[in-house]
């Protein structure tokens, strides 16, 4: 048995659903509460899954989930409160739902913690909760989420994000990582090892880990050039990446290319592969005690001094300030 703080109490964790929610968005942030509960042999967290009406709530999946009506729970400051996705003509019915508006408005003020998993992030965003704060949510909808609410910062990298109180993640298994940070900050890294090991998880993935580059993969259709020398680009940031190598895998000219990449993912070649170099670093730096020299030569880069400047310009911090924020202990 994992020996917690004495004297503990118990934390709430609220997961607003509705009909047409994937269930993955839901399940996913639950089973690693309910395992922090089995592991600590102890009532960490109380699982409430909720909907406005209360009843049986239809998923993505095809099986009916039990919930609570959220009008019977009144938001107390042990609570985690959750909104998770669903598909959009779930998530837009769910936007328009004056009563679920009104008891997040509510409850945001209250609670411990406020967050939403995948496309959840319109339930909160549209009711006004996620102004002025940084969120994420999934890759294929970040731009509608900046269209529809600018008075949001969409961060459309992070896994996950925390912006003070509030927590939202990018979607589907990135509501696993974003609860398993929450139990960390409740009760250590040593509880979370052990769920994540339970749970077979591969690895951890802390938030700043970026989904921008499968983004870009996932993006290209099969047919489209750009996806092949996307794809070949990632997993040799050890090469030049001169644009006529990239043009070349793509099947086009330099000067197509460069139109295809303006158009496409609005950029430039060389500042696709800049961010690619960029993201393989934050990974290195945050999971590896590689030299910054070493570092440096697996994302094609020069030294550790273009290394340092890479990190600058594109996260604000030196290759050392971000290691000391992220590393794992």
């Amino acid at each position: 048995m994992l020996q917690t703080l004495p004297m503990q109490r118990t934390r709430r964790v609220i997961v607003v659903v509705f009909d047409a929610v994937q269930s993955l968005d839901a399940t996913g942030p639950l089973e690693v509460f309910a395992s922090a509960n089995r592991i600590a042999e102890e009532p960490l967290y109380e699982l409430v899954p909720a909907s406005v009406g209360g009843g049986a709530i239809e998923t993505t999946a095809g099986y009916a989930m039990s919930t609570r009506a959220l009008a019977s729970l009144r938001p107390t400051s042990r609570d985690t409160v959750l909104v998770a996705g669903g598909d959009e003509a779930a998530v837009r019915g769910a936007v328009a739902d004056r009563a679920l508006a009104r008891w997040l408005e509510r409850a945001a003020p209250v609670v411990e913690r406020l967050g939403s998993v995948c496309s959840g992030a319109f339930v909160l965003a549209m009711a006004g909760l996620l102004d002025h704060k940084r969120a994420a949510t999934h890759w294929s909808s970040c731009d509608r989420l900046a269209e529809l609410r600018p008075e949001v910062t969409v961060d459309r990298e992070s896994i996950f994000v925390q912006d003070g109180r509030v927590w939202t993640s990018a979607g589907v298994t990135t509501g696993i990582d974003m609860a398993l940070a929450m139990v960390e900050r409740d009760h250590g890294r040593k509880l979370v090892d052990t769920i994540a090991a339970r749970l077979v998880l591969y690895a951890r993935r802390a938030g700043f880990q970026s989904q921008w580059s499968a983004a870009l993969v996932a993006q290209r259709d099969a047919s489209d050039p750009l996806g092949a020398a996307l794809a070949w680009a990632r997993d040799n940031l050890d090469a030049a990446l001169d644009v006529e190598s990239l043009a070349r895998k793509a099947g086009l000219s330099v000067r197509t290319f460069h139109r295809r990449c303006a158009e496409s993912l609005r950029t430039t070649p060389a500042r696709l592969v800049a961010r690619l170099r960029v993201e393989r670093a934050r990974t290195l730096l945050a999971t590896t005690d590689l030299s910054s020299k070493e570092i440096a030569t697996r994302c094609g880069l020069r030294d550790g001094a273009q290394l340092a400047r890479l990190c600058r310009r594109s996260l604000g911090v030196s290759p050392g300030e971000f290691r000391g924020r992220f590393a794992r202990e």
